[in-house]
């Protein structure tokens, strides 16, 4: 189970550490809510661990009615981001909660965060958006161009200004209406200017995908499947969600180009109807967590149905096998009787799955998982991000 780590991967992760405790990672999540919520059939006596992520699809979830939310995630700043938007659910009005999180910008934010926000935040959190208040400031481009993915977003859209052809291509192809148009716009004006030599190069650069919260122990995966690496991983992924997916649905790539999200075209948080159910008491089931999920299951009493792991086995699986076995035995440990786990990898079939073991006798866990292949298969197809070569959902078996 021990990893062998070369010292690429030492220094690898290094930088990637460096970067991830400084920084807001992920200002919007990266996953697509909607095949989630079918993977986890959610009935109202379930109670969830989530990786918080950006508490995007936290809020998502929570709009489902299950009984309880355990956001958790070790990185602080973004349990301060699902603390702002929960304070602004809870004292906002519709309009100055939609400019904050669909447009990224308001006026007066600092009269907002002061008067009303502030007070319901805790001291991290406090301390955290004290010194990011500008982040919501027009001249600053906005929120979905700040914390690192947001940084990544900002240059790409700083390239597009010196590739005029490529960002009236890209412009008309994000107006397109319907999905034969969409097409051939991509086909005709985007393709043939966007994956030259530059731009495989820079996705090819472990910094560009540190950044985008993605360590070298992942960035592997994709290599080992993908023969033209991880720039023609992502080249297909684009390639995917651009000619084969509703573009005016999805408002995953939409933020990131236009910098914003529209009332049209946004995660069902921002919804009027739905921000007002969140505000009417669903937003009080969602409780964060500043921990590790080992760490929150191990303090924990209440048993936990539903599973939403993201991807972090990836990186935990090369880098911290021990724990990561450590974190599946808790798992076991507070499941219910058939709890449900999804995650995604940068694996279609990730092998570390085969080597942990869990409980004192170290059992292995693929014998606790049973998965659903078929169901997988046709979400994976449907996500609207599709950044992610596997998408799992299992039940967990077992005494």
């Amino acid at each position: 189970m021990k990893a062998a780590l070369t010292l690429r991967d030492r220094i690898d992760h290094a930088v990637f550490n460096a970067i991830y405790s400084r920084s807001l990672v992920y200002n919007t999540c990266w996953e697509d809510p909607a095949v989630d919520r079918i993977a986890l059939a959610l009935k109202p006596h379930d109670s969830l661990l989530v990786i918080t992520s950006a508490g995007c699809n936290v809020l998502d979830y929570a709009l489902a009615g299950p009984r309880r939310i355990h956001a958790v995630d070790a990185n602080p700043r973004q349990t301060a981001l699902l603390e702002l938007k929960l304070a602004g659910i809870r004292h906002l009005d519709f309009e100055d909660f939609f400019a904050l999180f669909g447009c990224g910008v308001h006026q007066h934010v600092r009269t907002l965060y002061h008067d009303t926000l502030r007070a319901e935040l805790s001291p991290f959190a406090q301390g955290f958006w004290d010194e990011r208040l500008h982040w919501f400031n027009p001249a600053q481009g906005g929120f979905y161009f700040q914390g690192l993915a947001g940084t990544v977003a900002r240059a790409f859209r700083a390239y597009l200004r010196v590739r005029p052809r490529l960002a009236a291509g890209i412009e008309e192809l994000i107006q397109a209406d319907c999905l034969k148009d969409q097409r051939a716009i991509y086909d005709a004006q985007v393709q043939p200017l966007m994956w030259g030599a530059g731009m495989n190069w820079t996705l090819s650069r472990q910094l560009t995908m540190s950044m985008l919260g993605v360590p070298y122990a992942q960035r592997r995966q994709v290599q080992a499947q993908h023969h033209h690496g991880v720039a023609g991983f992502i080249r297909e992924a684009v390639e995917y969600v651009f000619r084969e997916l509703p573009v005016w649905t999805n408002y995953f790539w939409m933020v990131y180009l236009n910098g914003r999200y529209s009332q049209s075209c946004c995660p069902e948080y921002l919804k009027r109807a739905n921000f007002a159910a969140l505000k009417a008491g669903l937003a009080d089931r969602v409780v964060p967590h500043t921990c590790t999920v080992t760490a929150f299951l191990q303090q924990t009493e209440e048993r936990i149905s539903k599973f939403v792991l993201l991807d972090h086995m990836d990186w935990m699986s090369s880098y911290y096998p021990e724990a990561l076995g450590e974190e599946w035995t808790a798992i076991l440990e507070r499941a219910t009787a058939n709890a449900r786990v999804i995650f995604r990898s940068a694996h279609a079939a990730p092998a570390y799955l085969e080597r942990i073991e869990v409980g004192a006798r170290h059992e292995p866990l693929c014998e606790r998982l049973a998965f659903h292949p078929a169901l997988t298969r046709d979400l994976q197809r449907r996500d609207r991000v599709h950044t992610y070569a596997g998408f799992h959902v299992a039940d967990l078996v077992g005494a």
